[in-house]
């Protein structure tokens, strides 16, 4: 089977996403989507985004069971699921429960090896974007993480979360004020159509 599949192509910068309409009617066919194979990572600039844009979902997330806490991050685990996992923030009826800005970055970047926009050479400008705001994105919560460090801070102590975000916000503020060039390379919205035959259940690979 074929089908157009609509892509929208978003540069917020370090917020940038992709949108596809074929989520939805996802071709695995179980409810889950991608998010079932993936644990959500919150890094320093996560949890900086969040804390300007809906604070209390800091605290949800660390609220939440089966985290996996690091000194500057923390993974919210996917838990069983039947005959396989599924993302806390996954709701059978609505998908994630998330808005597409408040997740991490892979959930904002995701898009199926079946659909495979990068082999495109129309999308060769999107692809370096992509490529340059991963090795961007990591670079500032390298240093934003290792800095935390020096000041003996750490998720993993629950007293001296606060203290963490506090001494977070201005080190996010300063790594993130001067953009870099790479962000003009796209317009700040992309729609683009690709057909693809489609494949269903785990003949779909994600």
């Amino acid at each position: 089977m074929e089908r157009d599949i609509v892509l929208v192509f978003h540069n917020q910068g370090l917020r940038s996403y992709i949108e596809v309409d074929l989520c939805p009617q996802c071709p695995r066919l179980n409810d889950k989507g991608c998010c079932g194979y993936y644990s959500p990572v919150f890094y320093p600039t996560d949890l900086a985004y969040i804390i300007l844009n809906r604070p209390g979902l800091v605290d949800h997330i660390f609220s939440l069971p089966h985290l996996t806490i690091l000194d500057a991050s923390v993974t919210v685990n996917s838990l069983v699921d039947d005959d396989g996992y599924r993302c806390q923030f996954h709701s059978r009826q609505t998908g994630c429960l998330l808005p597409m800005m408040l997740r991490e970055s892979v959930c904002r970047h995701f898009v199926c090896p079946g659909i495979g926009w990068w082999k495109e050479e129309s999308l060769s400008h999107w692809k370096l974007f992509f490529d340059q705001l991963a090795e961007y994105e990591i670079a500032v919560n390298n240093r934003i993480s290792d800095e935390l460090k020096r000041r003996g801070l750490t998720l993993r102590v629950p007293e001296l979360r606060p203290t963490f975000y506090r001494e977070l916000m201005p080190l996010f503020k300063k790594e993130t004020e001067a953009k870099p060039g790479f962000f003009s390379l796209c317009p700040a919205r992309e729609k683009v159509v690709l057909r693809r035959r489609l494949s269903f259940g785990k003949d779909w690979c994600l």
